[in-house]
């Protein structure tokens, strides 16, 4: 049976440290529940967009989100019209499929652990990954013939994938770790690292590896209770380097007995940095928790209040003509109804009378 081999450095401690602080904070962050949509749409965006530029898709991230938007629209031709995308037909596909992955992965929402690890989720998630991509039998289908892999970059080989005959056996050698109870003893964020290695490792398609593999192991941390909440993309930081992220899987092999330290500290590095970016998102507007504190609950808010509590960042107190600055295209009326919810809700409260009222943040 397939048994990984790493050491847990220093590095490895600090960075799960900084994972686990992140994770309690965001889950427990106050007012987070009415910014969720608009994070997990901006972090979604940024998967589909770095996750297929990582492996060489031209589109900008500005029209991945137009993709992102159209989720009902599955047809590349359709699509262009709809947006005005001028770009390769292929380019576009690939990120409708990203999207449909991504989108069929927030669906699962009763998915366990276990059920990852199948050869057919692993297929599923395959074929999503490469509709209209690559010949009807290779879809969702091993590979039959050799392959190898070049850098999106410099265009040279970096890596030659274990023969064809031999991807069932090293499938069911690393999905049988996988439900093993060895693999319980490792820590989630471990787990999801091993998983994303050992698929790109063991190259099981003719297509489409890299976006199937970092997709599982989100998969793998979903369900291992490490989501949060969606708001995160490791894809950003993949690409923002892909030399450097070559390098690191390239370590495993470059080292004795398969060593996955350098790559467990790689990916861990990148979703440390990740979550700190979420984090200080979601504490943006609780002023160091302190609403927390006094409502003793979470506070649900529409986007426009969210607009008008981020003046609060920079002044003590706002006015309704600020109010009018930020959202130009609201009314005073409807203006005037957000910021009376806002003090029902104890969030704002009112100082002053007619044209000298302010508001401020409650103390």
């Amino acid at each position: 049976m397939y048994q990984p081999h790493f050491t847990i450095t220093n590095n490895l401690l600090t960075y799960i440290s900084k994972i686990e602080a992140a994770k309690t904070l965001i889950d427990n962050a106050p007012l987070v529940p009415a910014w969720e949509a608009k994070f997990r749409n901006e972090a979604l965006t940024r998967t589909v967009h770095f996750g297929t530029k990582i492996e060489g898709n031209d589109l900008t991230e500005e029209q991945a989100e137009q993709v992102v938007r159209l989720r009902e629209e599955n047809d590349s031709g359709e699509l262009a019209k709809k947006t005005g995308i001028v770009a390769r037909q292929r380019d576009i596909q690939e990120v409708i499929n990203y999207r449909n992955v991504l989108s069929w992965m927030s669906d699962q929402t009763s998915l366990k652990y276990s059920d990852v690890f199948t050869e057919k989720m692993l297929k599923d998630i395959h074929e999503i990954t490469v509709t209209h991509l690559v010949p009807d039998e290779y879809v969702g289908q091993f590979r039959d013939k050799q392959v190898i892999v070049k850098s999106a970059t410099s265009g040279q080989v970096v890596f030659r994938p274990p023969v064809s005959v031999e991807i069932p056996y090293l499938i069911d050698d690393f999905f049988e770790w996988a439900l093993s109870s060895s693999a319980e003893s490792v820590h989630a964020i471990f787990r999801a690292a091993i998983t994303h290695y050992q698929l790109v490792y063991i190259h099981p398609f003719i297509e489409g590896n890299g976006r199937t593999a970092r997709a599982v192991a989100s998969l793998v941390l979903y369900t291992l209770g490490y989501d949060f909440k969606k708001f995160f993309s490791l894809e950003q930081y993949f690409d923002s380097d892909v030399e450097a992220y070559y390098r690191a899987l390239l370590s495993v092999q470059h080292s004795s007995e398969a060593d996955l330290t350098y790559w467990l500290e790689y990916f861990c590095y990148g979703l440390a940095i990740e979550l700190d970016k979420v984090q200080r998102q979601v504490t943006k507007l609780s002023k160091d928790l302190k609403l927390k504190r006094q409502l003793g609950k979470q506070v649900a808010l529409s986007e426009r209040q969210i607009i008008l509590l981020e003046l609060f960042q920079n002044q003590e107190e706002i006015t309704s003509d600020d109010a009018l600055h930020v959202l130009p295209n609201v009314s005073i009326d409807t203006i005037l109804r957000d910021i009376k919810d806002l003090i029902e809700k104890g969030v704002l409260e009112k100082q002053g009378v007619t044209k000298g009222v302010t508001y401020r943040l409650v103390e």
